[in-house]
């Protein structure tokens, strides 16, 4: 066994402490008893699931994740290439809100009616429905007359000329838990609901 990967008590990896990987759900405290071989070995101390852990740096396979705040204390983010300036690069962050939602969008052209993707009847409650319309070309008055079968979205035109318009239509996922935004706690473990559905990010 490596020992520089094992905290060790009187030459004895130290397997009781939060220091040596024992269960905790205290952030501070990450797993301890690795070790430099190929194979965990019989001697270490039992692996231990964290769920929140804060760290500087992660080091893997001769790579270097640096980490400026706890793993949860941060932005949800993607960070690529620039698709148009040479020695650029382009990092967007994602929208947030208190609802597990989902968007479609496009574009309607002599058309009356949004046909929403197929599954969105077991995906998504109907009930949540938030439909955007933007008129292109010309003034439009544009109005949602009403949701058929939980599949298509009628649209109408008071103005009597034909829709030419941009849609997005957001609804909150169906299939999972619903978000509890506000809690009594001081840490994300006092969250009432049941964290394994949920990446966590905050403070």
């Amino acid at each position: 066994m490596s020992e520089e990967f094992v905290v060790e008590q009187n030459g004895s990896p130290a397997c009781d402490g939060k220091w040596s990987g024992a269960p905790t759900g205290d952030w501070r405290f990450p797993i301890y008893p690795w070790t430099g071989d190929n194979e965990y070995p019989a001697d270490a101390c039992p692996l231990r699931r964290h769920d929140f852990i804060q760290c500087t740096d992660l080091k893997w396979a001769g790579g270097i994740l640096s980490v400026k705040a706890p793993i949860w204390d941060a932005k949800k983010s993607f960070d690529i290439s620039h698709p148009t300036k040479e020695g650029h690069r382009l990092r967007y962050i994602c929208l947030e809100g208190p609802d597990a939602e989902v968007y479609f969008r496009g574009k309607l052209v002599n058309e009356s009616y949004i046909q929403l993707p197929e599954y969105w009847k077991d995906l998504v409650d109907m009930e949540s429905l938030g439909i955007t319309l933007t008129p292109n070309g010309h003034w439009q008055e544009l109005f949602v007359e009403k949701i058929e079968w939980g599949s298509r979205v009628l649209i109408k035109n008071n103005a009597g000329t034909a829709i030419n318009c941009d849609f997005i239509v957001h609804g909150v996922r169906k299939d999972v838990t619903k978000n509890i935004p506000e809690y009594q706690g001081l840490t994300p473990l006092d969250y009432p609901g049941d964290n394994r559905e949920y990446n966590i990010n905050g403070k």
